[in-house]
């Protein structure tokens, strides 16, 4: 059956139209918008959002296939999380860090509870970037060592250090090459960097390359691996068995901490709580933000070990925010987690990627002759789109996008999907409570907007 395009909602009132048309004139006249040339953009007015839906200016409504950026796990405006929020504003809405409050003890201990390992401590930043600053700050004054080992094909955030760490070209305009940073190939088996042709031989090339920078950059020197999980924006692609163990236990080797930075993959992204939880993998140390509170009010954090904790125990951290464990933000991670407890999502993530998404992801992979990958976990997967599937040549060029892409998206669009693009991929990640069928009539829509793409291949 052929979708049609998508129409105008009449429960959009016109009152809430004209608001919208308002917001996007104030926004083009002030607003100054991340990654973006200023006079270019056009952005998209959001009017309304509910559940797995966001209406835009127009009246239309789209399936959040992208959970925005990956942090809205619960979906929009859950009322346990939205009572929560109000009622801790009418009660302690804002308080000094240096002082103990419920929520942020409750937070705290609910993070640890889940955490692998003994991960028991837990520093609170505003969001995911501040705490991998944290985090290798924690790694360098624990070790007294300088440097921190980051993978090619990542993304850590866009302070100055999360950003030097981060190794895809969005920093090149500012990258200042910070001392006591490296990078490594990552394992990326669709275009192995080691000519692998199995997964065994990606694991065992890529560990042995690993292995060699820590051994050429001095272990001696090395405070820490700073892992993605599994990468977001760098392209999905989940590590072949072995790898992440024998990541980990390089790390032991050498004396390095291991960072893994579960800022998008973590509360059940993947169908794990922690997608470390995957391949039984414990850190010394463990980034996150993004999902912990569906992304409601600003917060991220960093969970840690024992060991490290230790080096704090009786000299001063070095460090601090104010907004460091803000009670309207911890109030919605507590009540966050008790929903994904209590409706079971994180197990529903996992259902949604073994029997929804995976199979029909590879079914358009065996349709369109434009995918050619498709990869993930739980609710989080990519589809990476060629012009040649023997060459692999991208659909858009490696730090940009296309032509091709953006008429796939205007596409998707058009059709009542909002999706998630970066370069040549599209990401199918949305709430993990997305009921089955609005997750199929995406899945749909994707598949019939595909055709787009398989124009272009030659």
């Amino acid at each position: 059956m052929t979708i049609q395009p998508v129409t105008p909602d009449p429960s959009i009132s016109e009152d809430l139209l004209a608001a919208g048309r308002r917001a996007y004139e104030l926004d083009r006249a002030h607003v100054f918008h991340s990654w973006g040339a200023q006079r270019t953009l056009s952005p998209m007015t959001v009017v309304k959002t509910e559940d797995s839906y966001v209406w835009d200016g127009q009246g239309h409504r789209l399936i959040d296939f992208s959970s925005q950026l990956i942090n809205t796990n619960i979906g929009h405006s859950h009322p346990k999380v939205v009572e929560a929020i109000q009622q801790q504003a009418a009660t302690i809405a804002t308080i000094n860090p240096s002082h103990v409050n419920d929520v942020r003890s409750e937070a705290a201990r609910l993070v640890a509870e889940l955490a692998p390992g003994d991960l028991n401590h837990v520093f609170f930043t505003n969001a995911g970037a501040d705490a991998v600053e944290h985090a290798a700050r924690m790694a360098r004054l624990h070790t007294g060592r300088p440097k921190i080992l980051s993978a090619y094909r990542a993304y850590h955030g866009g302070t100055e250090l999360a950003f030097n760490l981060t190794a895809d070209p969005r920093r090149d305009a500012v990258d200042k090459a910070a001392a006591g940073v490296a990078h490594f190939m990552p394992s990326y088996p669709y275009r192995s960097y080691f000519h692998a042709t199995t997964e065994q031989e990606e694991t065992e090339r890529a560990l042995e390359h690993l292995e060699q920078t820590i051994l050429l950059e001095g272990p001696r020197s090395i405070a820490a691996v700073i892992l993605e999980t599994v990468p977001g924006t760098a392209g999905i692609y989940v590590p072949p068995a072995g790898y992440l163990e024998g990541v980990r236990e390089l790390t032991r080797k050498h004396g390095i901490l291991f960072i893994a930075d579960e800022v998008m993959v973590g509360f059940g992204r993947t169908g794990e709580w922690f997608a470390v939880n995957h391949w039984g993998v414990e850190p010394d140390l463990m980034t996150f933000a993004k999902g912990v509170n569906s992304g409601y009010v600003p917060l991220g954090g960093v969970a840690i070990s024992d060991a490290v904790f230790e080096s704090f125990a009786t000299t001063a951290y070095p460090g601090g925010l104010t907004y460091s464990g803000h009670p309207l933000a911890c109030a919605a991670a507590v009540a966050t987690i008790t929903a994904m407890k209590d409706e079971g999502m994180v197990e529903n993530s996992a259902r949604l990627g073994r029997e929804i998404i995976g199979p029909r992801l590879r079914e358009m992979q065996a349709a369109h002759p434009s995918v050619g990958d498709v990869r993930g976990l739980g609710a989080f997967w990519a589809v990476e789109l060629v012009k040649d599937r023997a060459t692999k040549e991208p659909m858009a060029a490696y730090g940009g996008s296309s032509p091709e892409m953006n008429e796939l998206v205007a596409e998707c669009k058009r059709l009542g999907l909002l999706p998630f693009q970066n370069m040549n991929r599209i990401h199918v990640a949305p709430p993990l409570n997305t009921p089955d069928d609005v997750v199929r009539h995406g899945l749909d829509i994707l598949d019939q907007a595909l055709s787009v793409t398989d124009g272009y291949v030659s």
